[in-house]
């Protein structure tokens, strides 16, 4: 990976990334967050390769590793593309017969598919199915065709054009303009105006300024963190790149819980790629904007998503 020195870097390699990307009859998506691992994906991926490899057809056929999809209880799961079939709850002994039935005859396994429980009809396809028709997925969409270990599938997602737009086309005080009409808010109960957040940042007199990423999530059964940042992590992380230099911080925090392995090792990782692509560190992108950013684990404490909390925790208090 070289380090990007200026835009047209950026563009030149996700062009690149695209141009190099093999042509498959079909792609088989394994959603593999946590859910879908303590459930056995990990399994259901070791048994596509080697089926593939078996049969002499890696080449015709790929395999997409991601981050969670969001229907859990439903895990393992796949997709099948370019069709976008979703085959449910599978076991290492269906992979044989989804690779001959569904890959190589293009036929459809009916006992794979999703059957609602409420009217017993079936949908084969993923977009077919109530529980995704009724979604708006603004946020959690590229978790359906990212590999969160692998930078290259964020770039080839247009990764980090929103980055190298504000740092050469905008001034901080746009960018908090531009966030505050857009009406966006914040996920949590409150739904507080981010772009009015960041406007009182901004304009706040300090000698440094710090932007904190809250990812502790201590509700019950709440996850859209975890989800987000074991699926996306560079989403986040561009995310706070822009909202640093739209407040001016030099230094930034990505608190999340310990309980979360999988999602600390994906941001951490996603950390470490940035860097060395030069879109985090000193002169970003070639411009003269420096920022960086940390990770830091909380103990699990429920009081710790509290945001005076939580930057007392980051403090070592």
């Amino acid at each position: 990976m070289d380090k990007l020195l200026q835009p047209a870097d950026l563009e030149e390699w996700r062009n690149a990334i695209l141009a190099g990307r093999p042509s498959y009859k079909k792609t088989v998506v394994i959603s593999s967050g946590t859910c879908g691992q303590a459930s056995g994906s990990v399994q259901i991926i070791e048994a596509f390769r080697e089926e593939l490899a078996r049969r002499r057809i890696e080449d015709d056929y790929g395999l997409q590793i991601t981050g969670c999809h969001g229907f859990c209880e439903m895990e393992p799961n796949i997709l099948v593309y370019p069709d976008g079939l979703f085959y449910r709850n599978l076991a290492p002994a269906d992979v044989p017969r989804v690779v001959e039935e569904t890959l190589v005859k293009g036929r459809v396994i009916d006992r794979l598919v999703f059957a609602d429980p409420r009217t017993g009809r079936k949908y084969s396809r993923q977009t077919d199915i109530p529980f995704y028709q009724k979604q708006a997925r603004r946020i959690m969409e590229n978790n359906l065709r990212i590999d969160p270990t692998r930078i290259e599938d964020y770039i080839a997602a247009d990764g980090y054009q929103a980055l190298a737009k504000v740092l050469f086309d905008m001034s901080s005080s746009e960018v908090v303009d531009l966030v505050r009409a857009s009406g966006l808010r914040g996920r949590g109960g409150a739904g507080f105006l981010t772009g009015l957040k960041w406007f009182l940042c901004r304009d706040a007199a300090a000698e440094r300024k710090f932007i904190i990423c809250n990812a502790d999530e201590g509700d019950p059964g709440a996850y859209m963190d975890r989800s987000l940042l074991e699926g996306n992590p560079h989403s986040v992380v561009e995310g706070m790149i822009i909202g640093a230099y739209a407040i001016g911080a030099s230094q930034g925090f990505i608190y999340v819980r310990m309980e979360y392995p999988l999602a600390v090792k994906h941001v951490t990782a996603a950390l470490e790629h940035a860097r060395r692509a030069g879109l985090l560190g000193k002169s970003i992108l070639g411009s003269e904007f420096h920022f960086d950013l940390h990770v830091v684990q909380g103990a699990g404490a429920f009081v710790s998503g509290e945001e005076t909390a939580l930057m007392a925790s980051i403090e070592g208090r």
